[in-house]
């Protein structure tokens, strides 16, 4: 499984890659807003650092909801990198420009995807990655890991070659079940990255080991 961290903050960014388990980036407009990005040409140049940054996908979202104004921004954000994925909405025109891109060779990451049956239209309109977001299903009282188990299932059987991406992780606990769950990618933020390496007797091991050292000197 792929580890994507979902954010805009390239210091958090950048602690992800210094671990060497990191292999792409996604962003939305609500991580940029975060970082205080505002701006046509201020968002571009900070996907373009970003790409400049990772070795990997960078998924850049676009703001538009018509067939002809997400194309038209999709080709945009595609020339700013080779690295660069159009994020699309999950929407009937966001699916009409997914086959757009997909015909044209521009990869796409079909986001707030929250079922099998939308999970499919992405997929059999060419979409690179699919996008659900398991944290936002829990939300509303379902299981988010399920729908991903459903998904990753359904692609098998039907030899869809689009890659089931997690999105809205909320915990280490999230990445474990997706990773048994067959999900190709989990994209998480820093906090979720970094709780995988928590545990308590690790903790106490290492206390051991050092007390012990220490004794021999």
């Amino acid at each position: 499984m792929k580890f994507f961290i979902d954010t805009a903050n390239l210091a958090q960014i950048k602690e992800a890659n210094d671990l060497g388990i990191l292999d792409g980036v996604t962003t939305n407009p609500s991580l940029m807003a975060k970082e205080g990005i505002k701006g046509h040409d201020a968002i571009m140049q900070h996907y373009k650092t970003i790409c400049e940054m990772v070795d990997g996908p960078v998924s850049a979202e676009v703001f538009g909801t018509e067939f002809a104004g997400i194309v038209e921004e999709g080709k945009k954000l595609a020339a700013i990198h080779k690295n660069i994925v159009v994020k699309v909405p999950m929407i009937k025109d966001g699916i009409k420009a997914i086959k757009w891109f997909s015909d044209n060779g521009i990869p796409t990451n079909c986001t707030l995807v929250f079922s099998a049956g939308q999970a499919i239209l992405a997929a059999k309109a060419g979409a690179t990655y699919v996008s659900p977001f398991i944290g936002r299903i829990d939300d509303s009282s379902w299981d988010g890991v399920q729908v991903i188990e459903q998904i990753v299932s359904i692609y098998n059987a039907q030899g869809f070659m689009t890659e089931v991406l997690a999105a809205s992780i909320r915990s280490p606990l999230h990445i474990v079940r997706c990773a048994e769950a067959g999900a190709d990618i989990c994209t998480c933020p820093l906090s979720s990255i970094l709780g995988l390496l928590k545990h308590p007797l690790t903790d106490l091991g290492l206390k051991q080991f050092l007390d012990d050292a220490k004794s021999m000197q």
